[in-house]
């Protein structure tokens, strides 16, 4: 990674493909360019070897034949790729976490995938291991980890980040009671509940005192015994997170009973008060607590935990000796965190960031009020977590599969290991030994090669991914804000919008409501039929506005969608008769609205489309 500042900031423009194919010219030279290069590699391996095929087989008729059926079936596939799928480039697209893709992550990907490596085992990708291995110091820097200390690498998605981290979780608490078994002088005096009160970094530090034990304590922690797994505590989450923490403790034997989901704010934010009276209540029962989950970027939302709170919360009960891992899963905001890195990726304060900002172009709106103090804040204490999730293929406009895991201290590794001799041995050193620390047994090389050479040009500060990133919170901004001043006039009925919250990230959610309509059951159906009309459901290429929905229920999310409910001019006591609220979501990625002309354009789209929509809608439905 190169930390020097750059003397001109990147161009966004010239990253992306473009909307209408504009830089097809420069990704279609690349592209060959990098085919060449792959083709000539194979030509000078050995070149007195000779040709396998060669031109008689080439005439054969036979030959031919398998030729034009695959290119018939090429052309088939490219039709249907063509008819089916969504078009995440275009900003009438304003569904998921999906957009443009960056130009140079597409064509790192075709590189890496022309070779083929696994980066699970060094010998079969020693290139793209060695990338991947790079690509742990960034995401170090990115965090705010030492890099001499912290450790990361790439993962198919956030899930498996996530199941890492619980993975980490069981096993690391767990350690203390295999102390007992095998090395009890380095515990002596300690009680049980002493024992899985022991910080991360005090387990670490005994471990590295007997490294030729580690094997057998290994052996004696819950890896192998599985009835310990119980008693090591409680998960505990926001009510906001991510289905996969369910997944995770199911998988790793934790068990879904032992999740305890805390409640949120009108803002989706975990409530710390509640996060505390928890671990107040399961510290006077003598039940332990296994790690806490904070979110920086909610999937449904886009909004951020307070970190900081969290860790500080962490940090009073560590001196009560009361210690658990924490988690900060920002495998859709983690890259956000480069807008507030300098050019030596250093945490800008707070009173400086909007003269960085202008200073490097970031917002076209000097003016545009973000972050809020309660996001800086919490951005800046997420390198106190023990360890993050961070997805490349979210806002790291990455191609799929490519998320990722970043630990503040790697002597976790030691806690999770496996090795086979035929892949890697105990005595080599990294990348070598990448797969003996990982949940998966293959690694696409292609995907590190992608990555790296997007973090080659857009560093992760300010000056690179900061200004990609800014772009799209600024349009997320400009959405939010045109949402705020819309009425829409159908047939002579006037339709509201009325915005979730002002977004932390760039997730806009919003729900639409005939003007003095006041039943929830009727503007739950008005944004459904909206949904279906504007999604999947239809033939997506053919349709002028595609969004995603999502739905806040009372058994995920308490009383926190009430003050939308309200203001959307909705009774209270619908809201305690249905206990449901459909949404629309908007998640915008997109780089480009942060442009005034384009924002002119596609708002004048977006308006069309809810009206010609609406105006269907409400001829078919009955909604007086």
């Amino acid at each position: 990674m190169n930390n020097k500042a750059i003397t001109t900031p990147i161009n966004i423009d010239s990253m992306f493909l473009g909307t209408k194919s504009e830089n097809e010219e420069t990704f279609s030279k690349n592209l060959m360019k990098l085919f060449i290069d792959h083709s000539q590699w194979r030509k000078n391996f050995h070149p007195e070897d000779p040709n396998i095929i060669n031109k008689a087989d080439m005439c054969s008729e036979s030959f031919l034949q398998s030729t034009n059926k695959m290119e018939d079936a090429l052309n088939e596939l490219s039709s249907k790729l063509r008819t089916k799928m969504m078009p995440w480039h275009s900003p009438r697209y304003l569904g998921h976490m999906n957009s443009e893709t960056l130009m140079p992550a597409l064509l790192g990907y075709f590189a890496g995938m022309l070779y083929n490596g696994n980066n699970i085992a060094y010998e079969g990708s020693p290139a793209t291991s060695e990338l991947e291995n790079e690509l742990a110091y960034d995401f170090c820097h990115l965090m705010g980890y030492d890099d001499n200390i912290g450790w990361g690498h790439l993962t198919p998605d956030g899930s498996t980040a996530n199941y890492e981290a619980v993975w980490y979780m069981r096993n690391i608490k767990s350690i203390p009671f295999a102390l007992k078994d095998v090395a009890p002088d380095f515990i002596v005096g300690k009680s049980d509940w002493q024992l899985l009160n022991m910080s991360i970094s005090e387990i670490m530090d005994i471990l590295d005192q007997i490294p030729q034990k580690l094997d057998d304590i290994k052996a004696y922690s819950a890896r192998f015994n599985d009835k310990e797994i119980p008693l090591l505590g409680k998960l505990i989450v926001p009510e906001t997170k991510h289905y996969s923490w369910l997944k995770a403790a199911d998988i790793l034997g934790v068990g879904i009973n032992n999740i305890i989901e805390i409640e949120v704010d009108d803002h989706f934010r975990m409530r710390v008060d509640k996060l505390k009276e928890a671990i107040d209540s399961l510290v006077e029962q003598k039940i332990p607590v296994l790690g806490v989950v904070s979110v920086v970027g909610t999937t449904e939302e886009g909004s951020v935990d307070y970190v900081d709170k969290v860790a500080l919360l962490r940090s009073e009960y560590s001196q009560q000796g009361i210690n658990f891992y924490y988690h900060v899963d920002a495998a859709y905001g983690g890259y956000m965190r480069s807008i507030f890195l300098d050019e030596d990726y250093n945490f800008i304060p707070f009173n400086n960031i909007h003269d960085k900002y202008s200073q490097y172009n970031i917002f076209q709106n000097e003016k545009l009020d973000w972050p809020c103090l309660e996001v800086y804040n919490a951005y800046k204490a997420m390198n106190q977590a023990d360890s993050i999730t961070v997805d490349p293929h979210k806002m790291g406009y990455i191609p799929y599969k490519a998320g990722g895991i970043v630990i503040r201290d790697k002597r976790m590794r030691n806690t999770i290991s496996y090795f086979s001799n035929y892949a890697f041995q105990k005595d080599t050193s990294i990348p070598d030994l990448l797969g003996a620390f990982v949940f998966e047994g293959s690694k696409a090389g292609a995907a590190a090669a992608s990555v790296w050479v997007c973090h080659k040009i857009l560093p992760l500060n300010i000056t690179g991914y900061g200004r990609l990133i800014g772009a799209s919170i600024e349009g997320a901004q400009n959405f939010y804000n045109k949402l705020v001043n819309t009425e829409y006039d159908i047939n002579g009925i006037a339709l509201q919008v009325h915005p979730l919250v002002k977004p932390d990230t760039n997730m806009v959610n919003y729900v639409f409501n005939l003007k003095g309509n006041a039943s929830l059951a009727v503007m739950n159906q008005l944004n459904t039929e909206f949904y279906k009309c504007s999604s999947y459901y239809t033939e997506a290429y053919l349709n002028d506005l595609i969004v995603s929905h999502t739905e806040f229920d009372y058994s995920d999310y308490k009383d926190s969608p009430v003050e939308l409910i309200s203001r959307s001019g909705i009774a209270r006591k619908d809201w305690d008769d249905i206990h449901k609220v459909t949404l629309i979501r908007s998640c915008v990625v997109t780089p480009y609205y942060n442009k005034p002309e384009v924002c002119s354009y596609y708002f004048d789209q977006f308006d069309h489309a809810v009206e010609h929509k609406f105006s269907a809608i409400l001829k078919e439905g009955n909604f007086q």
